[in-house]
C-alpha cells in the first residue's frame, strides 16, 4: 500500500465518530479498526480552523474511485443521517472512512469489504459545513 496522505480531522468530528466506534461492537462493520486508526493519526483542529478544502463529516466530495474511473458526488454523513436518496455515504462504509479528513488532490488506498484496495481520489470538495460557518451541526 502507499503511503498515506495526511489527514486532519475537527475536534467536533472526532469526539462524535469516537463515541459511535466506541457503541459499535468489534465486528458491527469491515473497516472498525481502520477507522480507528485513521482517527487515531489525524491532526485534530477546532472546526474554526478547518482548512476549507478538506473532507470532514456532512461534508460534499465530487471523488473517483480509480478502479471504476467513476465519479462520484455524495455527502459524507453519520449512519443515523442515511437515506435512501443515493446522495450519501456512511462514515462507516470503507470508502466514506477513506474520504474522511483528505483534502482535494489526496488520493488513499482503502480495504474494501472481501478483499482488496479500493483507491479514492478527491476531485473536489464543493460543500464544507465549516467553509459555510455551520460549526454545530
Amino acid at each position: 500500500m502507499s503511503a498515506k496522505p495526511n489527514i486532519i480531522i475537527s475536534s467536533l468530528d472526532a469526539e462524535r465518530l469516537e463515541k459511535l466506534l466506541a457503541g459499535t461492537l468489534a465486528n458491527a462493520f469491515p473497516g472498525k479498526d481502520a477507522l480507528e486508526a485513521e482517527l487515531a493519526r489525524a491532526d485534530v483542529v477546532e472546526p474554526r480552523k478547518m482548512p476549507p478544502n478538506v473532507v470532514t463529516m456532512n461534508s460534499t466530495v465530487r471523488f473517483r474511485v480509480a478502479d471504476s474511473a467513476e465519479e462520484f458526488t455524495l455527502t459524507l454523513v453519520y449512519p443515523k443521517d442515511m437515506d435512501a436518496s443515493g446522495g450519501k455515504i456512511s462514515i462507516l462504509a470503507p470508502v466514506g472512512s477513506a474520504l474522511l479528513g483528505l483534502a482535494h488532490g489526496d488520493e488513499i488506498e482503502w480495504p474494501k469489504p472481501g478483499g482488496g484496495l479500493v483507491k479514492v481520489r478527491i476531485e473536489e470538495v464543493t460543500y464544507q459545513p465549516e467553509r459555510a460557518g455551520e460549526y454545530h451541526r
